[in-house]
């Protein structure tokens, strides 16, 4: 299953990537998930490293156009499980990883299609047994099984770690951006398949999924540069309208006063 994506003659780290389809944020198509791509860019900087690209998933010609989105980054073949519909990817991964035996497994921290929950990668380290780094920025050195990488943190941090290998990353937005795609190498590309069982998530078949509604209508808002505009505004009388003061009522006349105002706001439907 491993493919050298530099030189076949090159025997060093063994890098298996798992990449999934992603969406544009704006216009909804298929192509290359961002993290996913990221974390293919990060394998393909490693010296001497051996890097496959694995998915599993429904093979549509849709998704077809969006995986050759990875080929075209300088890889030869990706390998394809082919799963139904609501199936429990983990054991077809985790199978496919012990046989491809290697030393690091690199991925998205969640998915833009599908549950994109996130888990996983931790679903996934539990099946195997092996140790998960996440928010994983770059890969300094591996050396007798141990590998030191540098781990993002919020606001810019940066914290070393050393991993006992195997082991599986996550890689997030805080990675080296992935390089673009080339067309020619991307339609030259092959597909590997892999003959594997699909086990019906039995979670996922129970959900009920239905479009997401509009977010509600957010409200008015004073925003100023500076603290003395925006003690102005606090402090500032409203402007008559259609506005009351309610004093000793009841809560049920409280409360249908402010169910009427939320629905004027365009907060309620």
């Amino acid at each position: 299953m491993p493919h050298n994506a530099k030189s076949t003659a090159s025997v060093g780290l063994n890098v298996a990537v798992l990449v999934s389809i992603g969406r544009h944020p704006l216009t909804a198509r298929t192509r290359r998930a961002d993290q996913d791509a990221r974390a293919v860019e990060m394998a393909l900087t490693l010296e001497g490293a051996s890097v496959s690209l694995l998915h599993a998933g429904q093979q549509e010609h849709e998704h077809e156009e969006a995986i050759r989105g990875y080929l075209g980054m300088g890889i030869d073949t990706v390998s394809l499980i082919q799963q139904q519909s609501q199936a429990d990817v983990v054991p077809a991964l985790a199978n496919a990883l012990r046989t491809g035996a290697p030393q690091l497994v690199l991925t998205g921290t969640r998915a833009e299609t599908g549950e994109a929950s996130g888990v996983l990668p931790y679903l996934l380290a539990e099946a195997l047994g092996w140790p998960i780094i996440t928010g994983l920025a770059a890969v300094e050195k591996v050396e007798q099984g141990m590998a030191t990488v540098l781990q993002a943190l919020p606001r810019g941090k940066r914290r070393r770690l050393r991993i006992r290998l195997p082991a599986i990353a996550t890689v997030d937005s805080s990675a080296p951006a992935a390089r673009q795609s080339a067309f020619g190498p991307a339609k030259r590309g092959a597909f590997e398949h892999l003959d594997a069982t699909s086990e019906i998530d039995e979670a996922l078949a129970a959900w009920q999924v239905q479009p997401a509604r509009k977010r509600p209508k957010r409200l008015k808002i004073v925003k100023s540069s500076s603290a003395r505009d925006r003690f102005k505004a606090a402090a500032a009388k409203a402007d008559g309208g259609s506005g009351q003061t309610l004093s000793d009522v009841t809560p049920e006349q409280g409360a249908e006063a402010i169910f009427k105002l939320l629905k004027e706001e365009g907060v309620l439907r």
